[in-house]
């Protein structure tokens, strides 16, 4: 069976190259600040960096293959080449899910790099599965070469770009997923040779260059547009309500700004002044109260109002007359009858309950 010559086109390869860079970017940058959004804004957030993300995978593999040069005509399965695109985009909202409705610490943040490397590897043979009239031979060492290569810059990039979600961890984050998605690209077609097959599979309807150019092109449209999108969002000043030009807020800035509010607590006979953010939940105990942290439950001399004065304005909602809650830290909402609780991301903490008058206003809160 002859092994077919193979070239690839410079300008296309640098045409993915930039795609997997927007990409990167567009994703990261769509899920930013997710923990201080209702758990609706955060499915949609999730949900749109998934397409990013996985979309822009399956884009930049296809602006890559449509710069391959055989000498033969060859076309493309439109039923695998889409198994394709889902698949990328599922492992990565997989992921994303897994980064912000589970407690992030440094293996999680690792097993998500991992599974985008495997969603980015999965992608990649199942796109060549695709091809008609032509049939990749793969090497054992290409193979091993693109996984190890898949899974160590992916899990690079998130650490990168989840260890603190500052505009620079950003940026760098982009780069290593960039870096990622077209290392396995290359490193696995490097490792590739192509026979000549002398008839169409039957799985689903073929597609020419031509044909898949134009649906690559599209998506890629929609990929730079939200791409622009973002980037006026978090890059460019916007107006204040006086007039003036309102300077960009760093997430440093940002974070700051969050724990200036501080509680003080008691804790092995000690005060210690514990940070609103890291606050899951207060509960009203007599004149005092007591405060839930993934981590500790803390004596405050506070009682509930003067703690629901303090808490209110920045974020904590009111379930029960004795429970304020930090929504940010709730993965889930559940209903019994006319009451409901409210579970938290670490399982450390107890649930929070929900009281009959509160029921709608919390529900709505949270997006259910």
């Amino acid at each position: 069976m002859e092994i077919l010559t193979a070239h690839h086109d410079a300008f296309l390869v640098l045409a993915s190259c930039i795609v997997a860079l927007v990409a990167g970017f567009t994703g990261l940058s769509l899920t930013r600040e997710l923990s201080k959004k209702p758990i609706h804004k955060r499915q949609i957030s999730i949900a749109l960096g998934s397409i990013a993300l996985g979309g822009g995978i399956w884009a930049m593999h296809f602006v890559a293959m449509l710069g391959l040069q055989l000498p033969i005509l060859f076309y493309y399965d439109a039923a695998i080449t889409l198994v394709s695109a889902l698949t990328a985009i599922l492992v990565v909202g997989a992921a994303l899910v897994l980064l912000h409705f589970v407690e992030r610490t440094p293996l999680v943040i690792s097993v998500a790099g991992a599974i985008v490397g495997i969603g980015i590897l999965g992608m990649h043979y199942i796109g060549m599965a695709g091809l008609q009239l032509c049939r990749a031979i793969y090497t054992p060492f290409g193979i091993a070469l693109s996984t190890g290569v898949a899974v160590m810059l992916c899990i690079v990039a998130f650490r990168i770009a989840y260890g603190r979600r500052r505009n620079r961890n950003i940026f760098l984050g982009t780069v290593c997923f960039a870096v990622a998605v077209v290392s396995v690209h290359f490193f696995a077609m490097a490792g590739t040779s192509f026979v000549a097959v002398p008839s169409l599979s039957e799985f689903g309807p073929t597609m020419s260059n031509e044909f898949l150019a134009i649906g690559v092109v599209l998506f890629s449209f929609v990929i730079f547009g939200t791409f622009l999108w973002v980037s006026v969002t978090y890059l460019v000043a916007e107006p204040n309500p006086s007039g003036d030009i309102a300077q960009p807020v760093t997430e440093a800035e940002t974070e700051v700004r969050s724990t200036l509010l501080r509680i003080p607590c008691e804790k092995d006979g000690a005060r210690i002044f514990v940070a609103s953010t890291d606050v899951a939940f207060v509960r009203a105990d007599g004149h005092y109260t007591q405060i839930y942290t993934n981590q500790d439950r803390l004596f405050c001399a506070w009682p509930i109002t003067e703690a629901s004065k303090r808490l209110l304005p920045i974020g904590f909602v009111q379930t029960h007359r004795s429970y304020l809650v930090n929504l940010p830290k709730v993965s889930r909402f559940e209903r019994s009858k006319e009451k409901g609780r409210l579970i938290f991301t670490s399982k450390s903490v107890p649930p929070a309950p929900v009281s009959r008058s509160k029921l709608k206003f919390v529900q709505d809160a949270i997006g259910e």
